[in-house]
């Protein structure tokens, strides 16, 4: 059907801003290491998080096993978005001068606008407005039981958690390889910032995070883009008042610029997905139409856990996602796999 236009306004859309601190990069790798059913899928290997929590203090896998418990690295991520910190003991005494009802609305996740007032309230610990955010967040996995926890817990004891979570992670994991990590994370947004100024913002995210479309949305003025090393391939998306943020992947040209033989960590993880024989049935699979996890695992007869770890594999390489329910092929992610072997072959 043909449409004539007769407006002129045009469509609207979203400020891109870039950030990162090495204090987003330490919230994430607890978050990453808190939660085993990822760890197989992330670019570390096992062997590498095994080492890691072997040497932590005891002190520090007691408050490991306090956030898995507790969802707390949402805690750290949501504090971390109040300003810039510049170190482990700027973000220290900011918690430490936080009142009860200030530590725990910013702890508590953003839903919309029109929740704010309920935040505010929750905030003060009455139970109606907990009750409300949790059955608002009820199709949220973790959610509910994390909103029901900040509202409830001892303040005092959150802060210090989180006060000794933070500084213990970066003391034994950031600092020994912070230079390596600052050039890393500088170099990606300086790559980023170049390739912004061709681009409009949605394709610019797009590009960014590997095939996120992210079109705009009414509230969302601002999508906060922030380079992650230790979550890698995985982007983890969040939201704060006004603004979408993506915690994106950077990419292999980032972490060795000077090795023009390097391909593209999505090119790569695109291909490896597909060089597995049940993965490329699930593709066929999705091609055809959308389908649910039961209906995959009764067309491929398979179990559960193994059709779960694969159609992961597939969402870690931007070829698959979820909507209402139901996975769903990125056919774009599909088709523009030539093009993006030919520009690294080329390049």
């Amino acid at each position: 059907m043909k449409v004539f236009s007769t407006t002129g306004r045009k469509q609207e859309t979203y400020q891109v801003e870039m950030n990162y601190s090495l204090l987003w990069e330490c919230a994430l790798g607890i978050a990453a290491i808190t939660n085993e059913r990822l760890l197989d899928s992330l670019d570390q290997p096992m062997s590498y998080w095994k080492n890691v929590r072997t040497n932590l203090s005891q002190n520090l896998q007691a408050q490991l096993d306090y956030v898995e418990a507790n969802n707390t690295w949402k805690a750290l991520l949501q504090l971390l978005h109040q300003q810039d910190f510049a170190s482990p003991d700027v973000f220290t005494e900011y918690i430490n001068k936080l009142t009860e009802r200030e530590l725990i609305y910013q702890c508590i996740p953003f839903i919309s606008e029109s929740h704010q007032p309920i935040r505010e309230q929750a905030a003060a610990r009455s139970r109606e407005a907990i009750e409300q955010l949790k059955e608002a967040t009820k199709d949220n996995p973790f959610f509910p039981t994390y909103i029901s926890f900040i509202c409830q817990v001892d303040s005092q004891q959150l802060k210090q958690h989180l006060i000794t979570v933070m500084s213990g992670w970066y003391e034994a994991v950031i600092e020994p390889d912070r230079e390596k990590l600052t050039s890393i994370l500088q170099t990606d947004v300086s790559i980023k910032e170049k390739m912004r100024q061709k681009m409009n913002p949605e394709e610019f995210v797009e590009w960014a995070t590997g095939g996120i479309r992210y079109t705009p949305e009414p509230s969302v003025h601002k999508v906060l883009l922030i380079p992650q090393y230790i979550y890698r391939p995985w982007n983890i998306t969040a939201d704060i008042e006004g603004t979408k943020v993506y915690y994106y992947p950077v990419s292999n040209e980032s972490i060795t610029p000077s090795d023009k033989y390097m391909p593209s960590n999505f090119l790569v993880l695109k291909h490896k997905a597909l060089g597995d024989e049940v993965r490329l049935r699930m593709v066929k699979l999705l091609f055809e139409q959308s389908r649910t996890l039961q209906d995959i695992t009764e067309k491929l007869e398979m179990g559960k856990s193994t059709i779960h770890h694969h159609l992961k594999i597939l969402r870690s390489a931007q070829l698959v996602g979820i909507e209402d329910g139901k996975y769903v092929l990125k056919r774009s992610a599909i088709t523009s796999l030539a093009k993006e072997l030919e520009q690294y072959i080329q390049q």
